[in-house]
């Protein structure tokens, strides 16, 4: 039984090859009569000044002139930082485990929890302490750093 299903397994292998090759066969055949079809071969598409595609070139009347110096690589840099949140900002501690050394504030205002590292301690909490801290990004998230008792 072992050695018919062996043969049947190999049958049906190379039905798939051949199916494979018949379809490529007319791939090719379906590329030859395109080719035909159309003797320039390749189709140009192109971008209008909207970033559309179309098959109709640009009118060069219409090009603006950029120059190279305008363009900018890479992210700008925030020069006003005028209109970012508060930096001391308050809150209620949710959680905190003394023997870990890390716990969860949350926030007062838009009710989201951030992570507290002992290390980011100035005084020392106990849950459902009223807070004042600063946020920094950490590895994983924002992280509320220079805690402060109320």
């Amino acid at each position: 039984m072992a050695k018919s299903q062996v043969t049947f397994n190999k049958i049906e292998k190379e039905k798939k090859r051949l199916k494979k090759r018949e379809e490529k066969q007319k791939k090719k055949e379906a590329r030859r009569a395109e080719a035909k079809e159309n003797p320039q071969g390749i189709q140009f598409a192109y971008v209008d000044f909207n970033g559309n595609l179309t098959d109709t070139p640009p009118d060069p009347a219409m090009r603006e002139k950029v120059e190279a110096e305008s363009i900018e690589l890479g992210i700008p840099k925030k020069e006003d930082r005028g209109e970012e949140e508060p930096t001391n900002k308050e809150g209620k501690v949710s959680f905190f485990d003394h023997s870990k050394g890390f716990g969860f504030i949350l926030d007062s205002i838009n009710q989201e929890k951030y992570f507290v590292h002992v290390s980011g301690l100035i005084d020392e909490i106990q849950e459902n302490d009223k807070v004042t801290y600063e946020l920094e990004r950490g590895q994983k998230g924002m992280n509320a750093v220079r805690v402060k008792k109320i």
